[in-house]
């Protein structure tokens, strides 16, 4: 670690141990001499960026669903409602952070040729930041486009220690291949460097804690670490106290609620581990010693260890998949006990759009949590979610019909300003996705007229003196 003046603190300060590094949080040290608070992270190249796939599209995507608001609200612009059915419901205390986009299309995940027809579950994921159709093979020819997160760690993350970040909950090892002649890396990687590089995901926790804070010395000494049964913030003790020592009393305040965010969160990752070497029947028999046996559990896991990785600097780009096409995992929670695939194919019934809409509710409630602890999640004069875009929506409309038209998109934060929140918006029929993220990509700092199959950009704010109207396809 470098010696600290008590004058500024380098933003790429860590305190280091054997097996450890520990980047810090922002403090007030770090913000040089006649400087204010507001100076040091308002620009773009500060905005962070978690995109996060939701498999299978949702009930709203279906003719009767989207008549009643199951995802979009009725309302366009900033007196929108969300109803009590609304899949949105989870997220009410967030609407000031909400930019709701409906009615786009992803139609680069529609088959092109007859051989593809039936494939949309194969290449959905692939599709949703790239909104580039895939090359079908099996072969190692496979091609694709660069997403969207890349482009932005491309410009962004180069001065920071993991340009980005992948990450998912469940195994999608199809053991055999993948179907319709897709190569599996369509089906299983949400990240594209480039046209043929796909960047596979962490799914354990424990993996992604040791990526941002064991990066030490070898492998040999984080295992050795671990054996002794001691905090890995045991072994920089000595240089936190030094750090300390030199801080201010506010910023000693904040290193030790950083320092206590850790612990805490290596202490759940260790008892997921001890639980589940236990002896005791496991839900999920299958599933590494490592992985919760609760989505819920794993999914607040991942979300805290995201916002770690924010806070620290370590990366400024995430992506997040959730779950993947074709899972028949359950969520009692939800109030039904279909599988996620299963209640996908309602047959257009209402009472079963209805239980797959409960589904779908269940689990974007979750984001919640995410946003809460990027809200709780000071960074100058700012919470971290003023400072970051969340981009959730998922590339299938109606799953019934494996269609890719009006399917969901939500753009959460406010991104440095770049998003106003607090609004829905309705594209007008036919608009791809691709047009949202160019307006997205301009707002958080590139110089982009297209992307993907995009027609133009679709603006993320409201014409001046816009009154409020009833959605409607125009």
């Amino acid at each position: 670690m470098e010696f600290i003046t008590g004058k500024h603190i380098s933003r790429r300060s860590f305190v280091q141990g054997m097996g450890t590094t520990v980047a810090l949080p922002f403090l007030d040290a770090m913000v040089p001499a006649g400087r204010s608070w507001s100076d040091p992270m308002r620009d773009t190249t500060a905005t962070r960026l978690i995109c996060i796939e939701e498999s299978m599209g949702c009930a709203g995507g279906s003719d009767w669903g989207d008549a009643r608001h199951l995802f979009a609200p009725e309302r366009i612009g900033r007196d929108f409602e969300i109803g009590p059915d609304s899949q949105l419901a989870g997220l009410a205390d967030f609407r000031d952070y909400l930019t709701i986009i409906s009615n786009t299309d992803v139609r680069m995940a529609e088959p092109y040729r007859a051989e593809e027809i039936g494939g949309d579950h194969d290449r959905s994921t692939a599709v949703f930041l790239t909104q580039a159709h895939p090359k079908q093979t099996q072969g190692s020819d496979i091609y694709l486009g660069t997403s969207l997160d890349q482009i932005h760690a491309r410009r962004f993350g180069r001065d920071t220690a993991l340009p980005s970040l992948e990450l998912c909950t469940e195994s999608i090892d199809r053991g055999g291949g993948c179907a319709y002649n897709y190569h599996c890396a369509y089906t299983t990687s949400l990240a594209w460097a480039s046209p043929n590089q796909p960047l596979p995901a962490i799914r354990e926790p424990r993996a992604v804690f040791e990526r941002l804070f064991g990066a030490g010395d070898s492998a040999a000494d984080r295992e050795l670490r671990r054996r002794t049964n001691k905090s890995m913030l045991d072994w920089i003790v000595g240089e936190v106290a030094r750090l300390k020592s030199s801080l201010g009393a506010t910023d000693r305040r904040a290193m030790d609620e950083y320092l206590q965010q850790v612990r805490e969160l290596e202490r759940r990752i260790e008892l997921v581990e001890t639980r589940n070497t236990s002896g005791e029947e496991r839900q999920m028999p299958e599933a590494p010693s490592g992985i919760p046996d609760s989505w819920e559990e794993h999914m607040e896991l991942m979300f805290d260890l995201q916002v770690l990785a924010l806070q620290t600097d370590m990366t400024r780009v995430i992506t997040f998949k959730t779950g993947f096409d074709q899972s028949n995992r359950t969520f009692p929670g939800s109030g039904t006990n279909k599988s996620h695939h299963g209640a996908s194919h309602h047959g257009n019934v209402p009472t079963d759009i209805m239980d797959f809409n409960k589904i779908n509710t269940y689990r974007t409630a979750r984001l919640a949590y995410l946003l809460h602890r990027l809200s709780t999640t000071t960074e100058g004069d700012a919470s971290l979610l003023d400072k970051t875009a969340v981009v959730w929506g998922s590339p299938m409309g109606d799953p019934n019909l494996h269609n890719h038209r009006r399917c969901p998109l939500i753009l959460m934060g406010k991104a440095n300003g770049a998003l106003e929140g607090g609004m829905h918006l309705r594209a007008p029929k036919g608009t791809p996705m691709a047009n949202v993220f160019v307006s997205l990509m301009q707002g958080i700092g590139h110089d982009v007229t297209s992307f993907g199959d995009s027609t133009g950009a679709f603006p993320l704010t409201l014409p001046k003196n816009f009154s409020g109207v009833k959605g409607q396809d125009a």
